[in-house]
């Protein structure tokens, strides 16, 4: 005669309890994980975003040096919009700009700020890349063209003091976006940096410009390679 054993209420409802305490368990580890995880991956996001936005800059800084040498530096671009309708060859235009550029991916209407030819603010980024490039400044690409810009700013950077290289007075500048004659751009975004640009860690502070990019033969150099926790990204 067979006998069946059965299982008792209790024993299922212990059963059921350990289930739910290794479930909970393992949620638990999954939620930690993802807390250990999250800043890296917030941080690799954010790198990206400001590869992409140097990448756009520089595009613009070479637009606006077409641009300029077009003109024989009688003329600067006004908005991006002269960028983006290119410069004549023959009977049509020449493209120089994507649309795609003119969007600054780091501020949050999308718009870059335009640099005029001021020689305070040029001459702070002028004073970085000096720095970063072992005390020495790089000549202009077509110095006949484009020292008409820079003889200002080396003028400005001579006169400045130790004091005007404070990090906050970056942070105090006018909003231009449209209309007004521009030889670079930058972010209106005053945010640090995961990304290094001639060795500055602020958004705002990147000027994407034409200038100081020569190599003494009238050509443009490479532009600068960043830097990610001090690694150098080519």
């Amino acid at each position: 005669m067979k006998t069946t054993m059965t299982e008792s209420p209790k024993s299922r409802r212990s059963e059921q309890g350990m289930s739910l305490l290794a479930v909970m368990g393992m949620m638990v580890i999954f939620a930690i994980s993802l807390l250990v995880v999250a800043p890296s991956i917030q941080q690799e996001v954010q790198r990206e975003k400001e590869l992409e936005a140097i990448r756009r800059g520089e595009e613009i800084a070479e637009a606006i040096r077409q641009y300029v040498v077009f003109y024989q530096g009688r003329r600067l671009p006004q908005s991006l919009d002269d960028l983006l309708d290119g410069i004549p060859q023959g009977t049509r235009k020449r493209q120089i700009l994507r649309a795609s550029a003119a969007i600054d991916p780091l501020s949050e209407d999308g718009k870059w700020r335009l640099i005029k030819v001021d020689p305070q603010t040029l001459a702070r980024f002028a004073k970085r890349v000096q720095a970063f490039n072992n005390g020495l400044l790089p000549t202009n690409p077509q110095p006949q063209i484009f020292d008409r810009y820079g003889v200002v700013i080396v003028n400005a950077i001579n006169t400045r003091t130790e004091d005007s290289d404070d990090d906050d007075a970056e942070l105090d500048f006018e909003v231009t976006t449209d209309n007004t004659p521009f030889i670079g751009v930058a972010s209106q975004s005053k945010s640090r940096s995961v990304v290094a640009y001639y060795g500055i860690e602020r958004h705002s502070s990147w000027i994407f410009t034409p200038l100081f990019r020569g190599n003494g033969s009238g050509n443009t150099v490479r532009p600068p390679r960043v830097f990610v926790n001090r690694r150098p990204i080519d």
